[in-house]
């Protein structure tokens, strides 16, 4: 099992009260997020309790959203999935809240250009996939969608 730090932001991207120490440790926990706190220090040079004073501000701060668990693909093999889709306009809300209540979506992200939603979807078995982007598609407000299935990982900075 691998563990990591939740991100939204990549760290070189983060509001200016971050400093290059908080970059430090980020990236550090982006790599652990159960790294022990004596081991931070000692990678960053700096004492335990200003190691754990930053990260309780960090926290506190909203910078660290949360920790989570992230299951290797050999523990949870899902079959993956983006789904590129064109809605009508307006029918924004009616076709999120039908995504949120497809349980193999995992993300979804408005964009510009041709395309208005990209969904990240996964499943256990090619039938659930195809079953999903058959539901997807007959959402209300839906104009079109392409799929594309992933094949393999080859970076994953989450």
């Amino acid at each position: 099992m691998r563990y990591s730090a939740v991100k939204f932001l990549r760290i070189d991207d983060m509001p200016t009260q971050i400093d290059d120490t908080d970059r430090a440790l980020l990236r550090l926990l982006q790599d652990n997020a159960r790294a022990p706190v004596a081991v931070l220090s000692r990678k960053l040079g700096l004492a335990r309790t200003t190691v754990q004073a930053r990260l309780e501000r960090l926290e506190n701060t909203g910078v660290i959203a949360g920790y989570t668990l992230r299951l290797s693909e050999v523990t949870a093999p899902r079959i993956r999935a983006t789904a590129l889709i064109s809605i009508e306009p307006r029918a924004q809300p009616a076709v999120i809240g039908r995504l949120k209540a497809l349980t193999q979506v995992d993300t979804v992200h408005t964009t510009s250009g041709r395309w208005d939603l990209i969904a990240q979807l996964s499943a256990a078995t090619t039938q659930e996939l195809d079953e999903t982007l058959d539901r997807v598609v007959e959402a209300k407000g839906v104009k079109s969608s392409e799929s594309l299935i992933h094949l393999s990982t080859k970076l994953d900075r989450r």
